[in-house]
């Protein structure tokens, strides 16, 4: 899969320099004193196929054994940890009864480390591989709370519980906007294996990892747990409007939405006088996608004026587009003058193949932030140009003076001409 490289640096950059200074609300701040404890579920594949040696001499299902052992030792004391397991218990070939085989084999909670060990010490390599309805049961093994909540899924094969496709249970997870992220560990190098655990990871925004040893998945496994207990900040969901009236009011901080195909979101944010406001937004492929793509930002007037925009385009492949804009709104003499309502509009040019299922919508993340402008601002934004706006009066300037310049010359040579 092609990382983001160079569009990751430069969306990097955007964030650091629209982010500067950036005090989020309560509902969107991570506090840590606050904060609920973070949440992680290893999902642990115990299909048949497990019994496979080819790690290091020995099985996958050994390798899986020793990597939790290891894990489990250095989880960090205010990680809630639990585990769930896939294909464990039934050894028959009934395929509807197969694919109902996951059972949580470690509540998510305070962590006994011996408890953990031991119920770990008694899988054996038993069944099928129902990944999608795993994730389903983890995602809900999961719910409620507010800290981070990380599924970690190791698995050696795809799932074999089709139609329910592991990745739309992925995009439907993460179109909850519950703030799950999915992690992927693929035990086999196959490439049917890597694109579906590829798949899963990238809907909810998580990582893919193939592993081939014993040390690379214990040190694998333990730097997502570990992740976990990072403080991070955890976005908001929000749903945007199909117009600006009626658009949810957004005040600074990180939020989420889907935006489907074709489909505008709208939303708003009320901006004082000597306000700046600085936003971005991230559109995300979570599937396959045509190769010719763009994102765009405008931020209008409550009457439709455009203000100023961020736009973006690009083709080939990629995992993620954006662009962002900044406003800030002239200072005024009356103390009390109102905050001007300003409406953001989200929309972008993904386009999906015929095959492709265009619902939910691709996931967007849009930050907001709005800090004190600077001294003497002024609207840079005017006609819609924003700072393009200087930019554009002195190319007209040097355009017109070169004009007189090149008329004179070309005057004067003629004149030299006909006096020779």
């Amino acid at each position: 899969m092609i990382r983001r490289q160079r569009l990751a640096v430069g969306v990097c950059a955007l964030l650091a320099a629209l982010t500067a200074g950036l005090t989020f609300p309560t509902a969107a701040a991570a506090d840590e004193t606050e904060q609920a404890a973070p949440k992680v579920e290893l999902v642990l594949d115990v299909s048949g196929s497990m019994r496979t040696r080819d790690i290091d001499g020995g099985t996958r299902m050994a390798a899986a054994k020793q990597a939790f052992d290891d894990v489990l030792d250095a989880t960090p004391q205010d990680v809630e940890l639990g585990i769930r397991t896939l294909g464990a218990n039934y050894p028959g070939n009934d395929r509807k009864e197969g694919c109902k085989d996951t059972a949580q084999l470690y509540p998510v909670g305070p962590l006994d480390r011996t408890d953990a060990k031991t119920a770990v010490a008694t899988l054996q390599p038993t069944g099928w591989t129902p990944i999608g309805p795993a994730l389903l049961k983890a995602a809900g093994d999961l719910d409620g709370g507010s800290g981070t909540r990380r599924i970690v899924l190791i698995s050696d094969g795809e799932d074999t519980c089709q139609p329910l496709d592991p990745c739309e249970v992925a995009r439907e997870i993460a179109a909850k906007g519950i703030g799950l992220t999915i992690d992927t560990l693929g035990l086999v190098p196959d490439s049917k294996t890597r694109d579906q655990l590829s798949c899963i990871a990238d809907a909810t925004g998580g990582t893919y990892t193939s592993v081939q040893h014993k040390e690379e998945l214990t040190d694998r496994v333990g730097q997502l747990v570990h992740r976990a207990a990072d403080p991070v900040v955890t976005p908001v969901a929000t749903s945007g409007t199909g117009q600006c009236t009626g658009a949810p009011t957004l005040t600074s901080g990180l939020y989420t939405d889907r935006a489907a195909f074709g489909q505008q979101r709208w939303y708003k944010v009320d901006v004082k006088p000597g306000q700046e406001l600085r936003a971005s937004v991230s559109v995300a492929d979570d599937r396959a996608v045509n190769p010719s793509y763009g994102v765009l930002l405008r931020a209008v007037t409550a009457k439709g004026r455009e203000i100023v925009r961020g736009e973006a385009a690009g083709t080939g492949r990629t995992d993620m587009i954006s662009t962002g804009l900044r406003y800030p709104k002239p200072s005024s003499d009356d103390d009390n003058a109102p905050a001007e309502t300003v409406c953001l509009e989200v929309a972008h040019s993904f386009s999906a193949p015929a095959s492709v299922k265009s619902t939910p919508g691709l996931p967007l993340e849009l930050t907001v932030d709005v800090v004190s402008g600077p001294d003497q601002a002024h609207d840079v934004a005017s006609f819609g140009l924003g700072r393009g706006w200087w930019l554009l009066g002195t190319l007209v300037l040097i355009g017109f003076l070169a004009g007189v310049l090149w008329g004179w010359l070309s005057r004067w040579r003629v004149a030299i001409w006909r006096t020779n």
